[in-house]
């Protein structure tokens, strides 16, 4: 790296610390925006993808998981009876009220599953059934009135400890164990329960479920087995994992609007911070005229003063990242404790790298324009 670089870059400190700022608010924004993103689009499909479901049957026309309406039950033998089928399972997602002790009222979702003789960590057997559970078990649940809620909604619901009881649309719900870190992104928390409890807590028929949950049996072929549930089981739509997880997600991204502004913030962060780089880039640029002038009266190539812009560059880049990430790493662990979840994986850090790197070189290919007209003759004049 050409020592000219770095003097250029620390000489004068005031400036560099502008540059700098510059770049960590950028980052900063842009980590915030694009983690909330990608916390939101997690968050929206989380009861599909940790289902531990292969297929999913809903009412027709069914766009997103919370859209789910009530179909005759009559339909899981049929879908049980299906060759390739290994087990299916009623399944519920639906809005409740939920009454506090004060009198209070919180909308929850209620999410009906077959515990059968399911145990704490054992829910990945268990389709639909909770995961990250803390206290009690999901063999606990088989209770009339049990129910599993997760602490972040603790405070919001008023519940204080495990065996409290509660009402739910007019039914006592005691809150048996906790989960940690399964977020709802409609701002309803989860209250999981067995299947036969969440259809008294939605007040459903007996013979109705919402969805049926389907696992292949080994070795199945997955679109044929979808095609055979099609033409057995009228009146529903059959969905693989990914294919309803997707339509969540987009429904609830792009067609509310939600995930286009985060985005959109995400991008004005970018170009904020390219113009104020720019800007500082430039300006330190303009006040070392001379000096490259300088460097090409003595037959300095275009290509070395170039490469010392272009290093200028990196280095800020560089050390901006560091700083904006460093900031932004705190905001995403503080908000594992809140009701959104800011997430950073490293492929996103490392985009986010990339972004900054090219942040900065837009940066300095305008201040090197100034530069490529620079006559160095400019040197011996005044």
């Amino acid at each position: 790296m050409p020592p000219l670089a770095r003097r250029n870059l620390f000489h004068d400190k005031i400036r560099l610390a502008v540059t700098l700022t510059g770049i960590t608010f950028a980052v900063l924004l842009v980590v915030v925006e694009l983690g909330l993103f990608l916390g939101f689009s997690t968050t929206t499909s989380s009861l599909i993808d940790r289902s531990g479901a292969d297929l999913w049957i809903a009412s027709k026309n069914v766009s997103y998981i919370e859209q789910g309406s009530p179909f005759s039950e009559r339909k899981l033998y049929q879908v049980r009876a299906t060759p390739g089928v290994a087990s299916a399972e009623k399944y519920i997602a639906r809005f409740a009220s939920w009454k506090r002790h004060e009198g209070g009222h919180e909308s929850v979702q209620v999410v009906g599953f077959n515990a059968g003789g399911g145990r704490a960590g054992e829910s990945e057997e268990v389709m639909g059934g909770p995961w990250n559970i803390t206290s009690g078990t999901v063999a606990d649940l088989n209770a009339p009135d049990a129910v599993l809620v997760d602490d972040l909604y603790w405070k919001k619901l008023g519940i204080t400890h495990v065996g409290e009881v509660f009402e739910l649309n007019g039914y006592r719900a005691r809150v048996v164990g906790t989960t940690h870190g399964i977020r709802s992104f409609t701002t309803a928390p989860y209250v999981f329960t067995t299947f036969k409890n969440a259809q008294n807590f939605t007040l459903l028929r007996e013979d109705q479920t919402v969805f049926i949950l389907v696992r292949a049996a080994p070795g199945a072929d997955m679109k044929e087995l979808q095609r055979d549930l099609e033409s057995r089981v009228r009146g529903v739509d059959v969905l693989t994992t990914s294919q309803f997880s997707n339509m969540t997600r987009s429904y609830w991204m792009f067609t509310t609007g939600a995930g286009v502004a985060v985005l959109l913030a995400a991008l004005l962060g970018l170009v904020v911070g390219i113009v104020v780089v720019t800007q500082t880039i430039y300006a330190t640029t303009m006040d070392h005229l001379r000096e490259y002038g300088t460097l090409k009266a003595i037959g300095a190539p275009n290509s070395y003063v170039y490469r010392v812009i272009f290093e200028q560059a990196a280095m800020s880049a560089v050390m901006g990242y560091g700083l904006g990430i460093s900031v932004s790493l705190f905001i995403v662990h503080g908000s594992e404790q809140g009701g959104v979840a800011i997430l950073l994986p490293w492929p996103m850090a490392a985009l986010i790298f990339a972004l900054t790197l090219l942040m900065c070189g837009i940066a300095a290919a305008v201040s090197i324009n100034k530069v490529t007209q620079l006559d160095p003759a400019m040197v011996f004049r005044n």
